[in-house]
């Protein structure tokens, strides 16, 4: 009878402590997390030992370089509090950690506001995103047809989802993406904020951001002097959205997309003059934006109505430095019209140098001029060429000059070929065909663009879906140590079948096509990408103000950080990167000071 009583008061005091610990828990209104499910894991490290890992939700901060595998329990130290530094005006990036034994449903992140002893900054400067994971695999041997099975699989987090909560499997990592758009009109001063993570049955935990803002102002990104070219894909966008191509709902649909392009700094609209440029290298062929018609009598007609849309909804979005039309010279030198007579679509092959070249594209420039002069876009709009061969070239811009000559002209050269052309308005060079300096100002004198170029051959510095995240940050370092003025990749948003779970392609590394997901989902490589051009941002704007100073103290400064700047003139770094950024950050910020 004692034993039993004694069994009783047992139970009784775990119901109460139970009862106690479910009380802790914060009750937070229902919601369905039901998202895609990602990619079953194929390096699963069945070694990996969870058993040591505390039960319930775990939660640290972490490096925002530090890429953390789905399947393996994370060996670090845990971390309540995190510091970020940066100027008014700035987008910072933090990066929380969750793990767990056990299954945790409704796992959500609410981020308190920033308050110092005599401002406060609304908490909606922040955002936190959990970041998903996609399949990916490795660089070689760079560019060429590949298959799937044919190389190492692994799931890499990359996209940053838009969604309110998150469901964590048993036995998981699940990074959180901390995004502070620090407004241009705050005060300076030093800033808390108490970010408290939810799971359904779980105490809510609580953890601090320091927010750091300094006395300087990044202008806006409409402002930037940085030379951003990512080429856009506006048939890619209707595919994985089910509309029909430039409908209103496609447009409606690019709106936020191509919004986050323009406020990375963005310059260049991407368009195309008459067949797919690329002869289809993409997943998703390049729509038409101008339709040409050989009427009856041999004149043509040339339809600008998608073009004009196009141009002018990224010109609204704030994209407005440059028009670049692709291509005189496309990949397989087809191009194509409507026959009027027979209302057929006839192919014809235009090789540069050939009469079949110059009859399509003599009438169709001088058109073309004339329309874009009654636009007012002459002036922006360049004619746009990609990795065409010397002979090629030389053939086009002849051509050019001849009947042609109003026009700029856009050339991404892999053949080390810009000095014989040094006319070319905007000149992109691959990133192993270094220009010199001293052509790079002369060139910067007479308005024209020079910038640098990484594709599926270059293996560093990379925007991979397998890159490391700091890789896209240095990316803009070496274009300023290297005296460029910016950069360019293909491509923005030239999305694979399945993008939001599998980046793998036909042909090159993983995530060379895109950088961005479906549905205005950016991603740490994005989001790193948009830091380094920001440190473009300050290092030119900190070099102007020293200059203009001309004292000795701002000088040495100036002197300093230019010495810090050109460590960073390579491809080929001999010391960790990711440490000469951080060491070359902090200079900036005590600089800032």
């Amino acid at each position: 009878m004692k034993r039993r009583t004694f069994i009783m008061v047992k139970i009784s005091s775990f119901v109460i402590l139970f009862a106690i610990l479910i009380g802790c828990a914060e009750t937070r209104p229902a919601k369905n997390c039901d998202t895609f499910k990602e990619m079953a894991d194929p390096t699963v490290d069945t070694l990996s030992d969870w058993s040591k890992v505390p039960v319930g939700l775990n939660l640290s901060f972490a490096s925002i370089d530090t890429k953390f595998p789905k399947s393996i329990a994370p060996d670090i130290t845990k971390k309540a509090t995190h510091s970020i530094t940066g100027w008014k005006g700035e987008r910072l990036s933090a990066q929380l950690l969750l793990w767990s034994t056990d299954s945790i449903k409704q796992v959500e992140c609410e981020i308190g506001d920033f308050k110092s002893q005599t401002s406060v900054l609304a908490s909606n400067i922040a955002k936190a995103r959990f970041v998903r994971y996609v399949m990916t695999d490795i660089f070689e041997p760079g560019c060429g047809y590949r298959k799937p099975e044919d190389f190492p699989a692994s799931l890499t987090a990359d996209m940053l989802d838009n969604i309110e909560c998150f469901d964590i499997e048993a036995k998981t990592v699940r990074p959180v993406w901390i995004s502070v758009n620090i407004p241009a009109t705050a005060n300076a001063g030093t800033y808390k904020s108490k970010i408290k993570i939810y799971g359904k049955g779980q105490a809510a935990q609580e953890i601090e951001l320091e927010l750091n803002i300094q006395d300087k102002v990044l202008p806006p990104a409409s402002d930037w002097e940085y030379y951003l070219d990512l080429w856009q894909h506006p048939s890619a966008v209707a595919r994985t959205e089910g509309l029909k191509v430039w409908s209103e709902e496609h447009f409606d649909a690019m709106k936020p997309l191509y919004k986050m392009l323009a406020d990375a700094g963005q310059k260049v609209i991407t368009t195309t003059l008459n067949k797919d440029p690329w002869n289809v290298q993409t997943y998703d062929p390049y729509e038409d934006m101008i339709i040409w018609t050989k009427n009856a009598d041999g004149s043509w007609t040339y339809d600008y109505t998608i073009f004009d849309k196009w141009v002018s909804f990224m010109i609204d979005l704030g994209i407005k430095k440059g028009i670049n039309c692709y291509s005189l010279v496309p990949w397989n030198n087809e191009l194509h019209y409507k026959d009027a007579v027979t209302n057929e679509v006839k192919t014809v092959k235009a090789n540069p140098g050939t009469k079949m070249f110059e009859d399509m594209w003599k009438p169709f420039l001088s058109d073309f001029n004339k329309h874009l002069q009654g636009k007012g876009w002459l002036n922006i709009t360049n004619i746009a060429m990609d990795e065409r061969a010397p002979k090629e070239m030389e053939a086009t811009l002849k051509f050019l000059a001849n009947n042609a000559p109003d026009f700029g002209i856009a050339f991404a050269d892999n053949h080390k070929s810009y000095k014989k052309y040094p006319y070319i308005k905007d000149m992109c060079v691959a990133a192993d065909a270094k220009v010199d300096s001293a052509d790079i100002a002369s060139r910067r004198k007479k308005g024209l663009i020079t910038n640098y170029y990484v594709c599926c051959s270059d293996k560093f510095p990379n925007v991979f879906t397998f890159s490391d995240y700091p890789e896209a940050v240095y990316s803009a370092w070496y274009s300023v140590a290297a005296g460029y003025d910016g950069y360019l990749r293909w491509a923005y948003n030239s999305w694979v079948e399945k993008p939001l779970t599998d980046s793998r392609f036909r042909t090159w590394p993983a995530g060379d096509t895109y950088i961005v997901y479906p549905n205005a989902r950016t991603s740490v490589r994005f989001e790193r990408l948009i830091e380094g051009i920001q440190d473009a941002e300050k290092i030119r704007i900190l070099r102007n103000e020293f200059t203009k100073a001309n004292s000795q103290e701002s000088l040495e400064k100036l002197n300093q950080l230019n010495i810090e700047v050109a460590k960073f003139n390579t491809i080929k770094p001999t010391q960790p990167y990711a440490e000469m950024l951080h060491n070359a950050k902090d200079i900036i910020n005590k600089l800032s000071q």
